[in-house]
């Protein structure tokens, strides 16, 4: 478990250090943009793949589903309330 916290830590050490050599190179970041939408959507996809073929999940999805709706919801709302707040004290022209 810590060894995997500090590999974690340690790759995103290092694509900060790259991101640094690298620059504010417009193609590069395209590119890089590009490759990260296609990571999310792999991982969005291979996510799907997993909670499918789980019985556990498949068998429990009424339940799951309303608990995972009521945290998603309460979740965006909360993340909304802080955005908001975040804008006002620190964007906002006054």
């Amino acid at each position: 478990m810590l060894t995997d916290i500090i590999i974690v830590l340690a790759i995103m050490i290092l694509g900060m250090g790259i991101g640094l050599f690298i620059g504010n190179r417009p193609k590069v970041i395209k590119i890089v943009g590009v490759l990260t939408s296609f990571s999310i959507f792999l991982l969005l996809f291979l996510l799907g793949i997993g909670v499918g073929t789980n019985d556990r999940i498949i068998n429990n999805l009424d339940t799951i589903g309303i608990q995972a709706l009521v945290l998603t919801i309460g979740a965006l709302l909360g993340s909304l309330i802080c955005a908001y707040f975040t804008y006002s004290l620190f964007f906002k022209k006054k």
